[in-house]
């Protein structure tokens, strides 16, 4: 990390080692032993130790994220309450907390705890203030028209996606599943941006950028995690694809337009009827780009708020219009302008 650029990150995605501490091996009832997380590189003297490592890695990722870049970093309850003191002592700010609940969870096979079923992941941005990227309506797209949550369902990484060594057993003890990333990924970096994962593992975050049209930087000292992390990520074909098509548009940044210059465009008619989604409220389309509803007129946002007395409308969502036998909402009309216009 040394080694790059300052400023020079969009966004960097960290599972750094959890310094689990395992006491003796995990056994099951049937006393076959698990297959835990004993590697070397989980092992750290004192937690001073462990803190110091933390400190150093942070720093260092601070140093090359731009002014407007995110730092997403994963971890259990073992570290990830360590992490948030070191993050927020070296200035980072954070904007999230992410509940990954694992929806196949290893079962506590002493039955001496609850089962533990999530890890935590920190989203933060590097300067508090700073304008970042989040790609709101594209996750919520992903959630079927829902705003998406800090709660993530998603099953631990197994079946065919698990990476599988030469002796048949899991080539990492903590690879993640490329649904995750996936999320984290279309939520904070666009098409072009640069991702930077200092715990590169077996690829994971190298692979999703390739599906999603990003660059990434991959840090990884282990030869042989590095060597599946390559073959991994060979495998997958390189996208040709135009931005747009990797990305949805936040509206914040979309071009503004006015409801009459789609009226005065002919994509609405004057006296044509705009209802809500249930039918039950129904304005008129009046000549100068208002509406009627009511014996009152005003605006699409107006008349929105006020069929519903409500303080404020987005009339763009609440309004919907017949195009071919269908009723759709009045933004799609927007959209279809849009794409008709674009330069």
């Amino acid at each position: 990390m040394g080694e790059l650029p300052a400023a020079s990150i969009d966004c960097i995605f960290a599972d750094p080692p959890y310094n689990l501490q395992l006491q003796h091996d995990l056994v099951r009832p049937d006393q076959s032993r698990v297959d835990a997380v004993d590697d070397d590189w989980d092992k750290f003297d004192s937690p001073a130790a462990y803190d110091g490592f933390t400190h150093d890695w942070l720093t260092a990722a601070r140093r090359i994220l731009r002014p407007t870049g995110t730092l997403w970093v994963i971890g259990s309850y073992h570290n990830i309450y360590r992490m948030g003191q070191v993050l927020t002592d070296l200035g980072f700010w954070i904007l999230n907390d992410i509940i990954w609940h694992k929806t196949n969870p290893m079962p506590n096979f002493r039955g001496t705890r609850f089962q533990n079923a999530t890890e935590t992941m920190l989203w933060a941005q590097r300067d508090k203030g700073a304008k970042y990227t989040f790609n709101y309506h594209a996750l919520k797209h992903l959630n079927d028209g829902t705003q998406m949550q800090n709660v993530w369902q998603i099953p631990l990484c197994t079946g065919v996606e698990r990476l599988k060594g030469a002796d048949g057993r899991k080539a990492h003890a903590t690879q993640k599943p490329e649904a995750l990333l996936y999320r984290v990924i279309a939520s904070a970096t666009n098409a072009g941006d640069v991702i930077l994962d200092p715990f590169f593992g077996t690829g994971t975050t190298g692979a999703v950028a390739k599906k999603l049209g990003r660059n990434f930087i991959g840090l990884e000292r282990d030869a042989g995690y590095a060597a599946l992390a390559r073959e991994r990520i060979d495998a997958i074909a390189a996208l040709n694809l135009p931005d747009d098509v990797l990305i949805t548009e936040s509206k914040r940044t979309a071009p503004k337009v006015k409801f009459g210059e789609l009226l005065a465009a002919g994509y609405f008619q004057i006296g044509e009827t705009l209802q809500d989604k249930k039918g039950g409220v129904q304005a008129v389309v009046l000549a100068d780009g208002r509406l009627e509803y009511n014996s009152q007129r005003g605006s699409i946002h107006q008349l929105g708020a006020a069929a519903q007395t409500a303080a404020a409308c987005n009339g763009w969502d609440y309004w919907y219009v017949l195009r071919d036998a269908k009723w759709i909402l009045i933004d799609d009309v927007r959209q279809n302008y849009l794409r008709d216009n674009k330069n």
